[in-house]
């Protein structure tokens, strides 16, 4: 009797562990092709250098991952699961999911010309051509020190790819790990909600999109959906249920990595409270706002051209490729690609209270509205962005506001020092301390 009650959990563990191994399967599958895909195509490192960091971990280094340069392809697979992320050339990489591979391609991509033609012939900041002097006020040998300390590599400092340091204007700080370079592309992650962020107030600006009425979608007009707004889903209080988790089985996970048109799969989520009342940080919000960003555009065309015409290139944004996902939407949550001195073109734009060489980008008022504490948010939120108010980082100014991504990706940006830092690289939590960076830094300057 006993024998055959332990049979009869075994086999039942067995199907049970299988079923979930099963689930797990496209989650495993996806994140090392698309990851693989993009950093090789888009980032330009070796297939070696990212199985054995970027993907190292979990049932993700188990994964067999192919490589089809001429075809620029990457098909990963592990046991029965596979997974196919293809390039999209100026768009970056997308995962096959939902969407035939000939469709995805077909999509009227709009490839516009980066500009300015030659940024190395050109001041900074629209071009490379870096002063030779540094303003007064900064200590350089204290400054050498937080730098060092940041790229030392060793907790709580490890994994630094690149770091830089822009005050009062101009780049006093600029540092690479020997496999990374100034022309060397870095992942977003979820900095890419910032960017985000730009891309709704340029169109508020021009007039297409309202933030404050609700969205209308068919869907949620038999229920309380109907009240939720751009804001609410930007402020990350719209109330729509979401697992943010990126250790199990998750909303995110399942998004990210499962899904060819991840706002619909968030669109379709249940409300857990009314619109407005409660937090949640939800990278599902930020790609239904995507969703939303491009239904204000009648033209495809024009919408995929959007960015790099709008933002990118009036920055000299010269390296930005946001990538897109199956159904063609830009994945506002987490995947744009861009250099470090594009990064700190950005964060001076913010800085700059949205003017960018003497000319009013952003609409009057916008960065203000992004600093404006979410509701429920405690002071660590805005819109698309993350704050200081709640002092999370104690030894920095609580003005202070910025784009945070996943593994350690940060532009900070703080007005009350005109200062803008940009760190990206590749640390699990805990092994990189952002506060003493940012401490050291602030401590080499007047």
């Amino acid at each position: 009797m006993k024998k055959r009650i332990f049979l009869v959990v075994l086999i039942a563990a067995l199907l049970g562990g299988g079923y979930y191994l099963n689930l797990l399967m496209p989650i495993i599958t996806g994140y090392a092709a698309k990851n693989l895909a993009s950093g090789v195509f888009v980032a330009g490192r070796s297939q070696e250098a990212m199985e054995q960091e970027d993907l190292n971990f979990s049932f993700i280094a188990l994964t067999n991952n192919t490589v089809a340069w001429e075809k620029k392809e990457v098909v990963s697979r592990f046991l029965w699961g596979k997974s196919e992320a293809i390039f999209l050339d100026d768009f970056g990489c997308s995962l096959v999911k939902e969407f035939a591979p000939e469709t995805i391609r077909n999509y009227p991509f709009q490839a516009v010309e980066p500009e300015p033609s030659k940024p190395d012939e050109l001041d900074w900041p629209m071009g490379n051509r870096l002063a030779d002097t540094i303003p007064e006020g900064v200590n350089l040998p204290k400054l050498n020190q937080a730098v060092a300390m940041a790229m030392s590599d060793s907790i709580p400092y490890k994994g630094t790819f690149a770091l830089m340091v822009v005050y009062k204007g101009q780049p006093v700080a600029e540092a690479y790990r020997d496999d990374f370079n100034a022309d060397s592309r870095f992942l977003s992650w979820s900095m890419a909600k910032s960017f985000t962020n730009t891309l709704i107030g340029l169109r508020v600006k021009e007039g297409k999109i309202v933030i404050n009425e609700a969205l209308g979608i068919q869907e949620w007009q038999q229920d309380e959906r109907k009240n939720i707004t751009l804001n609410h889903l930007m402020q990350m209080n719209s109330g729509l249920e979401w697992n943010e988790g990126y250790g199990n089985l998750s909303d995110v996970t399942v998004m990210l990595h499962k899904e060819g048109d991840m706002g619909l799969y968030t669109q379709q989520k249940e409300l857990a409270y009314p619109a407005g009342t409660h937090w949640l940080y939800s990278s599902g919000s930020t790609n239904v706002v995507c969703r939303e960003l491009r239904k204000s555009f009648s033209d495809e065309e024009a919408y995929f051209a959007y960015p790099r015409k709008a933002l990118f290139n009036p920055i000299g944004m010269t390296s930005a490729i946001f990538e897109v996902d199956a159904s063609g939407t830009f994945v506002g949550s987490s995947y744009l690609y861009a250099t470090m001195r594009d990064y700190a073109r950005y964060g001076l734009l913010y800085l700059n209270d949205g003017r960018w060489m003497g000319e009013q980008l952003l609409p009057e008022g916008w960065v203000d509205y992004t600093r404006q504490e979410a509701q429920g948010s405690d002071g660590r939120y805005g819109s698309c962005f993350w704050l200081n108010l709640s002092g999370d980082f104690p030894d920095a100014p609580k003005d202070m506001y910025l784009c945070k991504g996943h593994d350690g990706q940060f532009i900070c940006i703080i007005p009350s020092r005109d200062l803008v830092v940009v760190r990206t690289g590749y640390s699990k939590k805990g092994e990189f301390d952002l506060n003493g960076v940012l401490k050291a830094i602030l401590e080499s300057l007047e």
